[in-house]
């Protein structure tokens, strides 16, 4: 037994457990972590002049008085009266901003990525405009011929119906179906459709019958599939820098597989709840806006598990059905911290994108913002690309220290 003030006789950096020393009043149990800079400079608790380090606590009891003196600073592993204690190192989950961060560091090292969304937005701007207002044209006299006959009292001025209908279809562009999802180039003119541009008025190319337009609609939606998956497969081997990945037309595939049950899921859904709010709009504008209220937020409650299913085909190889589950499970695991990172997603996305459309669009200054909405579009598919791979190396992290726990710990 060791008294105090002898030396250990022992190397540096060992645990010592020494024998306590027990009566009806006091239990003194002495746990020391020698080190070349602690040496000398340790006590043994009540009754002894050393001064205990500032690492060491003392406890008190009501029964009986117990002196615990331990380290406060973790140590890997050790004995405590026969019982092995271990630190689990489970890394903090996925930061937010380091992976924002990150994707804009791998953008702004390699900007030819923003060169797909840069082109396609070009053409949407001064190239041919594929054009639907000839086929729409009779529906639309048969309308203003009949307005005045079937007149309401709350129905809008047969002449504003006219009007928009013509700035409509006077800018839209079936082009812009390019624009596809959840696999697609960015693109800031889909949405802002362009009329003019500096060179002047576009070629217009008009279809005038059913067929036309529904193979026009297939082709440019298939075509905006495989231009998205080209976009993703770049953007995510840059990013991720993974060699051993899944042949690139299989990749396409899958994407094509994946975009099309996006597709039937939105039609399955959308078009019951369209119907929906157009009979409510018949009975109260009122209760209209807040059907479109629930809508965004059930609309939100269903993007959200679904959001980075693209991810799962291009960054692990996955097919089209595994990615979708294992964006399930992604979700469902980290449902807060995913969450934000695509509130965060939309909010930079959606709130420059009135920046980049203050340029008019017959000036060449509107080639700052489809540069600047690229960038930062490109920038944030790569963010969500890093953070897609973090998080699923935290979770698979975790789930192996679960499996690792005994069942009485986990209870």
């Amino acid at each position: 037994m060791y008294l105090p003030g002898t030396a250990l006789p022992s190397p540096p950096n060992t645990p010592y457990f020494l024998p306590h020393y027990a009566n009806s009043q006091r239990t003194i149990f002495r746990a020391l972590w020698e080190s070349p800079e602690e040496e000398g400079n340790w006590g043994y608790g009540a009754g002894f002049a050393r001064p205990i380090p500032p690492y060491l606590s003392i406890h008190h009891g009501n029964s009986q008085r117990a002196i615990f003196r331990t380290f406060v600073q973790t140590i890997p592993y050790g004995k405590i009266s026969g019982v092995e204690t271990t630190q689990a190192k489970i890394p903090p989950p996925p930061g937010l901003i380091a992976s924002l961060t990150a994707g804009f560091d791998v953008v702004s090292k390699n900007i030819l990525l923003i060169s797909l969304p840069v082109l396609l937005d070009v053409f949407l701007w001064i190239g041919p405009h594929l054009s639907l207002k000839k086929y729409f044209q009779p529906a639309m006299e048969y309308f203003m011929a009949n307005a005045s006959a079937v007149a309401l009292e709350d129905m809008p001025d047969p002449a504003f119906v006219e009007q928009v209908w013509i700035d409509f279809f006077g800018r839209f562009n079936l082009f812009s179906l390019l624009r596809t999802i959840p696999v697609g180039v960015t693109s800031l003119m889909s949405g802002k459709l362009p009329q003019t541009n500096p060179l002047g008025n576009p070629p217009l190319i008009e279809v005038d019958s059913f067929l036309t337009i529904a193979g026009w609609i297939a082709i440019i939606i298939l075509a905006g599939w495989l231009i998205g998956g080209v976009y993703f497969h770049w953007v995510s081997s840059v990013t991720l820098k993974v060699e051993d990945r899944r042949p690139f037309l299989q990749a396409l595939g899958h994407t094509v597989l994946l975009s099309a049950m996006w597709i039937i899921l939105l039609v399955l859904i959308g078009f019951p709840l369209l119907l929906m709010i157009s009979f409510i709009t018949l009975i109260s504008p009122f209760l209209a806006q807040a059907a479109l209220l629930i809508l965004a937020l059930f609309s939100a409650w269903i993007i959200l598990p679904f959001f980075f299913s693209p991810h799962g085909i291009f960054a692990y190889r996955q097919n089209a059905l595994t990615a979708i589950l294992n964006s399930l499970r992604m979700a469902r695991f980290t449902l807060p911290t995913s969450s934000m990172f695509i509130l965060m997603l939309f909010i930079i996305s959606l709130g420059l994108d009135y920046l980049w459309r203050t340029p008019p669009e017959e000036s060449w200054l509107a080639l700052i913002g489809i540069a600047g909405h690229a960038f930062i579009s490109t920038a944030l598919l790569s963010a969500s690309f890093v953070y897609y791979r973090d998080a699923n190396t935290w979770l698979q992290v975790v789930f192996e220290h679960m499996k690792s726990q005994p069942k009485s710990a986990r209870a």
